[in-house]
């Protein structure tokens, strides 16, 4: 497959709303990244082309966007569970490309990114603390260490009476919480979440919501947070609208309060 040439720092335009002047807390930094897919008819499908983000630590940033438009396609690219065809991701400073074995992305992510999709994902035959301390001991950290550090963060979450339960024990609102600890056990650099809330009712979805901004503000992570739901795009530092591949600030037809259309 021919790929997109990756935009130079010269084709790059000066007021890309994805891009922040380069900081020492820059935890995010994606330039010029882009993706294709073959389509069903043998012609390339250009999803992402050229998508600049930057992102600092402790920031908020919702993208929001028609669905099909590749807000999900990004959230992978940025998180290493994807190639990109061209351009370059760093996180923290570590440049994902450098990892070029399936077992250096792996370590990468388990060292700098957290996941937190609309479904939970979490390991039935573990309870909740055994699901949160796995990243740790993934990482190679001892037993003791990481139930005790899953266990401190459980109570954070308010789920301190809960953690010797099974998922299948738990509550919608409960799994996703386990799910946020889990996925900020490991003081990651980087959060990703997909439609975190999209499961959940609205009163539960609120309290996730409240739930994912605060842990975000305590342990100073950048987010990237792809979303429906306008209340928690609402919360958000930054929100960017993805249109034809790239990413835009939202017009005065995507703005939060109007998103409704988009679910």
């Amino acid at each position: 497959m021919t790929v997109l040439p990756a935009p130079t720092v010269t084709e790059m335009p000066t007021a890309d709303p994805g891009q922040r002047l380069p900081s020492r807390d820059a935890m995010l930094v994606a330039r010029g990244v882009c993706k294709r897919f073959l389509g069903g008819d043998g012609n390339a499908l250009e999803v992402l082309r050229g998508v600049d983000l930057t992102v600092g630590a402790g920031e908020i940033v919702a993208v929001v966007g028609a669905s099909g438009s590749g807000k999900s396609t990004l959230l992978h690219l940025l998180g290493a569970l994807e190639g990109a065809d061209a351009g370059a991701v760093e996180i923290a400073g570590e440049s994902v490309a450098a990892a070029r074995t399936a077992g250096q992305l792996d370590e990468l992510r388990n060292r700098r990114i957290g996941f937190v999709f609309q479904f939970h994902h979490l390991l039935k035959e573990f309870s909740a603390v055994e699901n949160v301390a796995m990243p740790l001991r993934i990482g190679g950290l001892s037993r003791t260490e990481a139930m005790a550090r899953a266990t401190r963060l459980l109570e954070r979450v308010g789920l301190g009476a809960r953690i010797s339960h099974r998922p299948a024990e738990l509550s919608g609102g409960e799994q996703q919480r386990v799910a946020v600890a889990r996925a900020i056990v490991h003081r990651p650099a980087l959060l990703l979440a997909d439609e975190p809330t999209g499961n959940l009712d609205h009163h539960t979805a609120e309290d996730i919501h409240d739930l994912i901004v605060s842990v975000i503000r305590e342990s100073s992570v950048a987010a990237v947070l792809v979303t429906h739901n306008a209340a928690l795009a609402a919360r958000a530092d930054r929100v960017l609208t993805l249109v034809d591949g790239r990413l835009v600030e939202p017009g005065a037809g995507a703005s939060p309060a109007g998103m409704g259309a988009l679910a």
